[in-house]
C-alpha cells in the first residue's frame, strides 16, 4: 500500500495542465470495439483506471500501438470473445468500474456481452439496472449467475425501441448508445445523461458513420447504422481534476493558473465555487485563481438562508466534486450544506476532517454542515487512509493547507484518477513525497 508524505501550510504558484477526462476514457476506449478500423485517440490520461480497461482490451484482441504520451491507435479487426467466458477476464473485469461499458459495444457488434460484478469506489450503491433494462428493450435476454456473479445479455439482431430510462445514468445512457447505433431501426432514449463526456461519446460515433439527433440534450434519436468506421478523437481535459485545482488554489491561498480547461464545458463548476466566495479570472481558456490572502466567504440565498450546495443531473454540478467544495469550506467565512444525493457513503471521510479539526455536523449519510474556521485557525497535520479517488484528493487537499507533516495511505485509490499527480504537485511547490 502507498503513502503520501506531505509538508502542509505551504503557498503554491505556478500552471498546471489538466489531465484528460477520466470518465470519457472509458466511454471512448469501449466505443473502439464498435468497428474493425483504426480508431485513433488523444489526450488519454495515464492513469491506474484507464490503463486498466486498455490492458483489459488486449486481451481481448484488440490491437493497440502508443504514439506518443496520451495518444493511441486501436483495432479491433480480430477480437476475441471467448475471453469473455475466461476465469482470466471474470477476475480481470471485477477490478474495474469502467468494464461495464464494454458490454454495449459488444452486444451491438458481435451479439453478446459479459461482465463480472464489476469494482470501483466503495461509495455506496451503483446500480446496473439502467444498462440492462436497456439492453433487454433493444431486444436481447438477459442472464445473471448469482453464484460467479457474471452478467451477460446475447441477441441475433438488436431492434430498436422506445425507452424513458428510470434514471439518467451516464454509463448506462452510454451503453445504451452504443448498442442502438448498430441496432436495427429507431431507438429513441427519453431521459438520457447529457454530460459533456457523453455528448463526446456520441459526436465520436457520428464521425465513424453513427445517426444520432438530440445530442446535448435528454431526448436521444438514434437511426441504426450497418457498419461503423474508423476515427480521430481528443478528449476533453478533465472538469473533475480542474475543479479539484481550484480547490487546491483556495485552501493554500496561492495564485495558480489552470491552462486549456475547455470552460464552455464546465457548467456549474465555476459557480459553485463562486458560492462559496472563490474568485476566479477567464484568461482566453485558462482559469486564474489569485491568492485568497484575505481569505473567502460563503454566499446565503437571496433571502438570507444557509447556503445548500448539492449534485444532480447535467447541467447540474457534478457529485464528484462534492468531497472538493465540502472541504474548501472548511476555511471559508460562513456555513454551508453540502447535500450528496447519489451516493450514501461518499461523505463518510468526514471523519478524517474531524481528526484535523474541522468543523462538521454529518448530518445523515447525504448531509454535511460545514462551519468554515476562516483560516483563523488551521487544519491540524494528522495520518489518514484514502477511501476512493475523489476523497483521497480532498485528503491530499487538506493535507496541503494543513501546517506540518500529514500521511496519507492507500494513495493507489487517488491514483486511480490522477496522473502523476506527486510530481505535478512538486512542479508548482508542493512537498510531497511518494513513500
Amino acid at each position: 500500500m502507498g503513502t503520501f508524505r506531505i509538508e502542509g501550510g505551504k503557498q503554491l504558484q505556478g500552471e498546471i495542465i489538466p489531465q484528460g477526462a477520466k470518465n470519457e476514457a472509458l466511454q471512448i476506449l469501449c466505443a473502439v470495439l464498435l468497428t474493425p478500423e483504426k480508431v485513433t485517440i488523444h489526450n488519454i490520461p495515464d492513469i491506474v483506471d484507464v490503463n486498466k480497461l486498455i490492458f483489459l482490451l488486449e486481451d481481448l484482441g484488440v490491437k493497440i500501438q502508443k504514439r506518443g504520451h496520451g495518444s493511441y491507435t486501436f483495432k479491433a479487426d480480430d477480437v476475441n470473445l471467448d475471453y469473455l467466458q475466461s476465469s482470466q477476464f471474470k477476475q480481470d473485469g471485477r477490478g474495474l468500474r469502467g468494464s461495464i461499458m464494454l458490454v454495449g459495444p459488444l452486444l451491438g457488434r458481435f451479439g453478446k456481452g459479459y461482465i463480472p460484478k464489476p469494482g470501483g469506489d466503495k461509495i455506496g450503491r451503483r446500480r446496473l439496472d439502467t444498462h440492462f433494462e436497456g439492453f433487454i428493450k433493444l431486444g436481447a435476454k438477459f442472464r445473471y449467475n448469482r453464484e460467479e456473479y457474471f452478467y451477460g445479455v446475447e441477441a441475433k439482431r438488436l431492434k430498436g425501441a422506445y425507452m424513458l430510462l428510470d434514471e439518467a445514468s451516464v454509463t448506462g445512457t452510454a451503453n445504451i448508445v452504443m448498442a442502438a447505433v448498430l441496432a436495427e431501426g429507431t431507438t429513441t432514449i427519453y431521459n438520457a445523461a447529457c454530460e459533456p463526456y457523453l455528448q463526446q461519446l456520441c459526436k465520436m460515433l457520428v464521425q465513424m458513420g453513427a445517426k444520432i439527433s438530440g445530442i446535448g440534450s435528454n431526448l436521444l434519436t438514434i437511426e441504426g447504422v450497418t457498419e461503423l468506421g474508423g476515427t480521430e478523437h481528443t478528449m476533453l481535459p478533465d472538469m473533475i481534476e480542474i475543479g479539484s485545482w481550484i480547490g487546491l488554489a483556495a485552501m493554500t491561498r496561492s495564485e495558480l493558473t489552470i491552462k486549456n480547461v475547455s470552460w464552455e464545458n464546465l457548467g456549474q463548476i465555476p459557480s459553485a465555487f463562486k458560492r462559496l466566495g472563490i474568485q476566479m479570472e477567464l484568461i482566453g481558456d485558462d482559469i486564474h485563481i489569485p491568492k485568497h490572502d484575505k481569505g473567502y466567504e460563503i454566499q446565503n440565498f437571496i433571502d438570507g438562508s444557509i447556503m445548500t450546495i448539492a449534485d444532480a443531473p447535467w447541467p447540474g454540478l457534478t457529485p464528484d466534486l462534492l468531497s472538493i467544495l465540502l472541504v474548501v469550506a472548511t476555511q471559508a467565512r460562513g456555513e454551508v450544506v453540502i447535500h450528496q444525493k447519489m451516493f450514501e457513503s461518499r461523505l463518510f471521510f468526514v471523519d478524517k476532517l474531524l481528526d484535523m479539526g474541522a468543523k462538521i455536523i454529518l448530518c445523515d449519510p447525504h448531509r454535511a454542515t460545514v462551519i468554515g474556521h476562516d483560516f483563523k485557525s488551521t487544519l491540524k497535520a494528522t495520518t489518514m487512509t484514502s477511501p476512493d479517488i475523489r476523497a483521497g484528493v480532498s485528503l491530499l487537499i487538506a493535507a496541503l493547507s494543513a501546517k506540518g507533516t500529514s500521511t496519507i495511505h492507500n494513495i493507489e485509490q487517488i491514483d486511480r484518477g490522477y496522473e502523476n499527480i506527486d510530481e505535478r504537485l512538486r512542479a508548482i511547490g508542493a512537498e510531497i513525497v511518494r513513500v
